[in-house]
């Protein structure tokens, strides 16, 4: 069930993340040290999770006036089971409750698990025109931590 982080839990999240984040390495991509994002929580209502402990969790805020998905990671041991579909689907559904348009996202475009994977739940590439200008400079900043490592597209839903 997919609940919000309890303040004790966001530590733990960080070994999800790198568990997550090392699939990468499986397509070519190496992240540059120091580019997890949960470590830099500290407001537990900005972070929806599955599990006890979390197996999953996905990071939210604002951006141009939509919900913007930050990070979704799943470790790899609890990977096929759904987790993150119903995180997907939990952010949506919040993004409704608090009156957000659309949930908006950056992801790598040819890595199965991200662009490919987030189309099936319903999201579309949005094109750079119809970038806001928070957006931009969220791109702008990815690109200066060195996250773009692979080719990257925005998406909404």
């Amino acid at each position: 069930m997919v609940r919000w982080a309890a303040p004790d839990e966001l530590a733990g999240l960080i070994s999800v993340e790198l568990a997550a984040d090392k699939l990468f390495e499986q397509a070519g991509i190496v992240f540059p040290a120091g580019t997890t994002m949960v470590e830099d929580v500290t407001d537990a209502t900005s972070v929806l999770v599955e599990g006890d402990p979390p197996a999953g969790f996905a990071l939210i805020g604002r951006v141009d006036g939509n919900l913007h998905l930050d990070q979704l990671a799943v470790h790899p041991d609890h990977m096929r089971q759904g987790i993150g579909g119903r995180l997907v689907e939990a952010v949506a559904d919040h993004a409704r409750a608090v009156g957000a348009p659309a949930v908006t996202l950056t992801t790598f475009r040819d890595v199965p698990w991200n662009a490919p994977w987030y189309e099936r739940h319903g999201f579309a590439v949005l094109p750079e025109a119809e970038w806001g200008p928070e957006l931009r400079a969220l791109v702008e900043h990815e690109r200066e931590l060195g996250i773009e490592v692979a080719p990257r597209v925005v998406m909404r839903r």
